[in-house]
């Protein structure tokens, strides 16, 4: 039924909008002349109805040109560094690697890019930058029940193992969040285990590693599909309303370690030295020790060796001993005692004293063709010497 029978009231060319018929006849001629066709109406007539072979004919181009579109629509290419996961009506199907690929089109299909070299990061304790601090993720209580923050960020990427694109598509719904809740149990896990001193100084690297694998742990084990890249420690220290007392104790401390340095410093100086010193002392008590102990034996091995000698000859013994000690005692003497044996009196000449002045008046006197005859003054007498009372002086002192 056309919309020009009488019933719905002629219009003609009113001037008002055209009717379905006319609609229809123009989409035909469009689509013919797209394809190189003749278009033509029934009876000749421009005003019939189209035929029916024309009318199916272009139904079918559209609908086939529809259909190729709708392929087409399937065609989609994977950078390199990404994975595509192709889901069918929501299930997952599989995983393309980089490169153009094609999936059955919407509503069949679909496709999600997840990009593998892309590197994130969450921040946990502060945001943006470490001044603007977030209290209640960064206070944690040590092990000696201590209070500190801890600012630190968190790296991570998804993991290059074979199903973890299927496992970061399907079981992350906000991965940034999951992240950080694991990365928040596991360094509150880690730092309660510590004491204070040692997360605030030497064992910084320390926890950050342990964070790093504890988070890898649990990521595995929920199975994520992300790989924990790094933890990095950003600020850790005491909170604020504690600062002050907290650098006084730290100062005080730095002191006892810095008194205690000076301490061993001097004992390492002073001990070593004591020591050599106590050495030396018993290594000269040993040495006079020895002395005297050979000198001793040799006196009385001397002596046994004389007594020996002695009971053979008493007289030849006791003239030798007396002789060496008379050598013994005039050689350190300055004085020379001159023996006649025509019975004359023992005089004693200062004969040093005399050279010296001799020596010395030879050097100051000027020279002359005549020599000059220098005059000693007279000696003093000496008194002379007992030889039987030196003797029995000589055997009382060895006594």
């Amino acid at each position: 039924m056309s919309l020009n029978d009488p019933q719905w009231g002629k219009r003609g060319n009113s001037g008002g909008p055209p009717d379905l018929d006319e609609i229809w006849r123009n989409v035909n001629r469009r689509m013919n002349a797209l394809f190189g066709r003749k278009s033509g109406d029934e009876g000749g007539n421009g005003g019939g109805p189209p035929r029916r072979g024309m009318a199916l004919g272009g139904a079918g181009l559209l609908v086939a040109l529809v259909l190729l579109v709708w392929l087409a629509s399937g065609f989609y290419i994977v950078d390199e560094g990404r994975r595509g996961v192709v889901t069918r009506f929501g299930k997952y199907t599989e995983t393309t690697s980089p490169g153009p690929r094609w999936h059955l089109p919407y509503p069949v299909e679909a496709v999600e890019l997840v990009d593998f070299s892309q590197v994130k990061t969450v921040e946990i304790g502060y945001r943006n930058s470490t001044a603007n601090k977030n209290a209640k993720e960064a206070t944690m209580l040590t092990e000696d029940e201590n209070i500190i923050d801890i600012q630190f960020a968190v790296q991570y990427k998804l993991s290059e193992t074979p199903n973890s694109a299927e496992q970061y598509v399907f079981n992350n719904r906000k991965p940034d969040e999951m992240v950080k809740f694991v990365a928040e149990s596991a360094i509150r896990e880690i730092v309660g285990k510590a004491k204070m001193d040692f997360a605030l100084y030497e064992g910084r690297e320390q926890i950050a590693q342990q964070t790093r694998d504890l988070m890898q742990k649990s990521m595995d084990r929920y199975k994520t599909g992300v790989y924990i890249q790094k933890v990095t420690l950003q600020s850790v220290q005491p909170p604020d309303k504690v600062q002050a007392a907290f650098d006084d104790a730290v100062k005080a401390g730095q002191d006892r370690v810095r008194l205690v340095n000076e301490g061993q410093a001097y004992a390492n100086d002073v001990i070593p030295r004591a020591r050599g010193t106590a050495s030396r002392l018993m290594e000269e008590a040993n040495g006079y020790n020895t002395e005297v102990t050979q000198r001793a034996e040799g006196d009385a091995s001397r002596f046994k060796s004389i007594l020996t000698e002695y009971a053979r000859a008493p007289g030849v013994t006791r003239d030798r001993l007396y002789l060496d000690m008379m050598q013994s005692v005039l050689t350190n003497s300055s004085k020379v005692l001159i023996d006649q044996k025509t019975g004359a009196n023992l005089l004693q000449l200062p004969l040093d004293k005399l050279l010296q002045q001799s020596a010395a008046s030879a050097g100051t006197a000027e020279p002359s063709s005549a020599p000059r005859t220098t005059v000693a003054p007279a000696p003093e007498p000496a008194v002379p010497i007992d030889p039987a009372r030196a003797r029995e002086g000589l055997r009382n002192r060895e006594r």
